[in-house]
Formats: C-alpha cells, sequence, structure tokens
C-alpha cells in the first residue's frame, strides 16, 4: 500500500460523499449531511427519495457541497422512459449532477446504439451526466464499449462502480482513464475506506472518489500519523 500522505490539500474537493442507504432515519441522513458539510467535501450523493430533505438541508446557494442525484440505481434496469422521469424529477427538485446507471441489457446485446441514445437523452436535460460502470463484471469488449459510447452521448465522467462488489483497484482506475484519454473525468467508487487505498487511486488517475466514508477520511488527514 502507498504511504500515507503528508499533505492532500485537495482532499476534500476530490470527495463526493455517498448517502444511499434507505435504513437511514432522517436524522441519520441530515448527520452525514451536516458532517460532509462541515468537512468541506465537493459533493453530497443521494437518492431520490432523499434528494428533497438534503436540498433542504444544504440550501440553494452555490456555497457548500454540491447535490448528486442517482439515476436507474443500483442496476439501471428500468425503461428508458421511467429513467428519463427520474432525472426529470431530480433536476427540478434541486439535483446538480447526475450519476447514471446505464442499460446494461443493451450493453450486453452489443446494441450501442440504443446503449448511448438513452444516454444522450439523459445528458440533454442540461446538468453534468456521469456514467455509473460495473468494471468488475464488464468484459474487456463491453467496456471499451460503454466507454465509446458514453463519451459520444456526453457524459461529463464515467464511475467505477455502484459499490456492490469488490473494493475499486487502482488497476481499474488505470484501464478507464486509458480507454477514456483525457476525453471525460473519472470517479473511483466502491469499498473506498483509507487514505491509502484514497492515494493509489488519485495517482492512478482518478479526479473523483465516491465514498460513504467522505468525513471521516478528510478527519483521518488531520490527525497526527503514528
Amino acid at each position: 500500500m502507498a504511504e500515507r500522505p503528508k499533505e492532500l490539500p485537495d482532499l476534500p474537493q476530490r470527495l463526493d460523499q455517498a448517502i444511499l442507504d434507505p435504513l437511514l432515519t432522517k436524522e441519520q441522513l441530515l448527520e452525514m449531511c451536516d458532517a460532509g458539510r462541515q468537512e468541506a467535501v465537493r459533493a453530497i450523493c443521494t437518492t431520490l427519495p432523499q434528494l428533497t430533505l438534503l436540498r433542504d438541508r444544504l440550501g440553494r446557494s452555490d456555497d457548500g457541497p454540491r447535490l448528486i442525484a442517482v439515476i436507474g440505481f443500483p442496476f439501471g434496469a428500468i425503461p428508458a422512459e421511467l429513467k428519463h422521469a427520474e432525472a426529470e424529477w431530480a433536476a427540478a427538485h434541486g439535483a446538480q449532477e447526475l450519476d447514471v446507471v446505464p442499460d446494461f441489457h443493451s450493453l450486453a446485446n452489443n446494441d450501442a446504439n440504443r446503449f448511448s441514445e438513452e444516454l444522450a437523452g439523459l445528458c440533454g436535460l442540461g446538468l453534468p451526466v456521469r456514467v455509473v460502470l460495473d468494471m468488475a463484471r464488464l468484459t474487456e469488449e463491453q467496456l471499451g464499449l460503454a466507454v465509446e459510447a458514453s463519451i459520444d452521448a456526453g457524459a461529463s465522467g464515467l464511475q467505477t462502480s455502484n459499490g456492490f462488489g469488490p473494493a475499486c483497484h487502482p488497476d481499474q482506475v488505470q484501464q478507464l482513464k486509458a480507454l477514456c484519454r483525457n476525453r471525460c473525468g473519472i470517479k473511483a467508487a466502491g469499498g473506498i475506506h483509507s487514505l491509502e487505498l484514497v492515494v493509489e487511486l488519485v495517482e492512478a488517475g482518478a479526479d473523483l472518489i465516491g465514498t460513504t466514508s467522505a468525513p471521516q477520511l478528510v478527519q483521518a488527514l488531520r490527525r497526527p500519523a503514528g
């Protein structure tokens, strides 16, 4: 593992705090949101049922974390019309970015046009769209197809995982970076709870880190090593 960094001043602005657990109480949701805002994380990522509560908590100004809505989460297995309706609802209720789980069924059947068309419709709403991949399960051919189709559709970024599965590995970030060729951002996600792993992922090419442990990571950075 990489050595613990002595300084990583831009860490908070690399962190997207995931608040996705449907079993969280209202009090727990607000506590996690407040912790993320206090530690100046870049963004808070949440589900549609929790979106309005967190939007009200964060306020409507440009100060503080951006608010991301997950669309088609966690597996993307809903009709394109419903996914588009989710995205429209999210935009109308204060989402500033969309993390979209794409149409993996079309991808599995080599239908790149359908895969891309769904994403293009979502990108057309005017919010930054990040496509949530499943790198642990996709073949190299499917991954390459997904990257090209997502970029063609207008996605601003790609994410390694939906968090259901093994922890993100730096090799996945390097693979995605090689495929993207600096045409969009890269967000590493899934099982990221240590500063050491964050450093390895950033060094591999991750622009953003998606994690439930964002506030704790910032706090850990401030603690003396030893």
